[in-house]
């Protein structure tokens, strides 16, 4: 269904409640900031109605809890400058309220990615030089949504949740600074930033195309099934192989594929959070993660090319370790001049990406701002195409999969029957 809402509460800055300290001012993006693209990451919390607090006693208690989260990540109030730093300024977070013309019901009983979007107050592209923006949606059924976009050049997924659950238990006022966890903004000093010029040509350009989003849910017992189908004995288990169901459609429909001189490859952002020794700090903000890169892709035409594909993915995934990590830093240079070559041949029309990212076994449901825990968390249309993001259902008996394609892909990328076979109805 069509959403249509009408702001009741035009933009105001919601300002940290208590000034960010001079010497913290200067926050300076890691490479790994500089290098992802601007954009905003999508994330709308829904919940039900309720009888013991009114929607303007929970729009208060948002508010406040909000301007105090902001001053434990005091970069989200401030200001990115040049994709090199960010000036801790204290100008605030964007915060907009909203009437939606519905019942919630309506919304979850059949969500539509591309209409989610409407819950948040700037379009995913539109991030210019800030950090994080919220609007706070009512129902006419007294139920409502916060729909929140942090900007990726800041956060990585385990940041946004860093973030967020940290905001709720505030909220809820369940947090105690001597036995909860600081965030650690450090990341710049593993990663350090470089010339921004030289950083610009490595990220890839987001397009506004004709992206179509569709959520397809797996029941797990339909997902182990597909884990036995594209692994061999060193593959149970792996979480890798569920890619091949979304893979197989385009390796098997020639029609898929935009010329003869593409090369197509997968991607899969792995968190480099535990994978070094002594892991990186727990709490570390800023986006530490990476993408396990697998190139050439449908270039030999073999019956078991898709096995053969998922093998290379799990094995790309796996060299994501300590080493990988150390060299990393010793070199970013390489892995710079690596960025600017694939960005260059994107842009020309010659690499064609299908990037993954899991949101899988993050705390996804434990934002409870004192009202309960969300009934339902949803996501939107992305700004750029061929993106799959996966999320578990609420009950945590599946998996939904967000799949971000250009409309033509789209049409016939739905209707494979291998696809349809695996998944199922609702949320």
């Amino acid at each position: 269904m069509k959403i249509e809402i009408e702001v009741i509460s035009k933009e105001t800055l919601i300002k940290p409640c208590s000034p960010t300290p001079i010497e913290l001012r200067h926050y300076s993006l890691s490479y790994l900031d500089q290098i992802v693209p601007s954009i905003f990451m999508p994330l709308v919390y829904f919940y039900p109605a309720s009888d013991l607090i009114s929607n303007t006693e929970r729009s208060n208690k948002i508010k406040l809890s909000l301007s105090q989260a902001l001053t434990k990540f005091y970069p989200l109030a401030g200001r990115v400058v040049d994709n090199l730093y960010v000036d801790c300024n204290d100008v605030g977070v964007p915060y907009v309220e909203v009437i939606v013309k519905c019942n919630l019901a309506d919304i979850i009983s059949d969500p539509i990615p591309n209409e989610l979007n409407k819950f948040i107050p700037y379009e995913l592209d539109d991030v210019k030089d800030l950090g994080l923006v919220v609007q706070v949606n009512f129902f006419e059924c007294g139920g409502m949504a916060i729909g929140i976009g942090i900007s990726h050049k800041l956060a990585d997924a385990a940041s946004c949740f860093m973030f967020i659950n940290t905001w709720a238990s505030i909220a809820r006022c369940d947090y105690d600074d001597t036995c909860h966890f600081s965030p650690s903004f450090d990341s710049s000093t593993l990663f350090p930033s470089k010339d921004a010029s030289l950083v610009r040509d490595a990220c890839l350009e987001i397009r506004k195309e004709n992206i179509v989003t569709k959520k397809f849910v797996f029941s797990n017992s339909n997902i182990l099934t597909l884990r036995d189908e594209y692994a061999d004995q060193r593959m149970k288990g792996s979480d890798s192989s569920f890619i091949g169901i979304f893979v197989e459609p385009f390796h098997g429909d020639r029609s898929f594929r935009k010329g003869p001189d593409k090369i197509y490859a997968v991607t899969h952002t792995v968190n480099l959070r535990g994978r070094t020794n002594p892991p990186l700090h727990e709490f570390l903000f800023g986006n530490i993660m990476r993408s396990a890169l697998v190139v050439p892709f449908f270039d030999k035409g073999s019956e078991n090319e898709v096995f053969e594909f998922m093998n290379k993915v799990r094995e790309s995934i796996q060299e994501i370790t300590n080493n990988f990590v150390s060299q990393f830093k010793k070199n970013d240079q390489q892995h710079l001049s690596l960025l600017q070559e694939k960005a260059n041949e994107k842009r020309k029309g010659h690499l064609e990406l299908l990037c993954f990212s899991s949101l899988c076994k993050f705390p996804l449901y434990e934002a409870d701002f004192g009202w309960g825990k969300p009934i339902w968390v949803g996501s939107g249309r992305l700004a750029m195409k061929n993106i799959i993001g996966f999320m578990d259902t609420k009950l945590g008996d599946g998996v939904e999969a967000w799949v971000n394609l250009e409309a033509d892909d789209m049409a016939k990328f739905e209707v494979d029957k291998k696809l349809l076979a695996f998944c199922r109805n609702g949320i």
